[in-house]
């Protein structure tokens, strides 16, 4: 099983969108092994954004991203990095194709709804820069052990 890092965007708390995006992850199948809110400092996003830090977007990018917390989720499942991101959508909401998540709620290049990793080492590095070892669990989920995946699949 794989493990990857969400962050639901301030602008998707401020939009009363939060549980509509978990609930479509969860629909999925992908299970939630952590999640917690939080207030990002400068630190953090320097640290998370530091390959945007020479664009001129930056300042803004990390002044929307402490207008309020944000929600961060480890999901876990089957591939579970390209199927977030599959659910996701494009970066940009202008793009994004209608059922996704951003091509549903999102109008916005910047607020954009979620953050995704892009690959299994992002989520490993992200995952650890947002939650401690013992704030991520393991436990049996109905769901997707005994009807998500086929046998072969696990």
């Amino acid at each position: 099983m794989e493990r990857t890092l969400v962050l639901l965007k301030p602008v998707t708390l401020q939009r009363g969108l939060a549980g509509e995006v978990i609930k479509r992850f969860e629909q999925k199948g992908l299970k939630i092994a952590g999640m917690k809110m939080m207030q990002l400092t400068d630190e953090i996003l320097n640290e998370h954004y530091s390959h945007l830090a020479d664009r001129p977007f930056f300042p803004g990018l990390k002044l929307s991203m402490t207008r309020t917390p944000v929600i961060a989720l480890c999901l876990e499942g089957v591939g579970a990095v390209d199927v977030v991101r599959q659910l996701a959508g494009a970066t940009n909401g202008r793009k994004a194709l209608p059922g996704t998540i951003r091509g549903d709620l999102s109008m916005s290049g910047q607020q954009n709804i979620v953050h995704a990793s892009d690959s299994l080492e992002s989520a490993s590095v992200e995952l650890k820069r947002f939650f401690r070892e013992e704030e991520i669990f393991s436990y049996e989920g109905i769901a997707a052990t005994d009807y998500g995946y086929a046998d072969d699949e696990l």
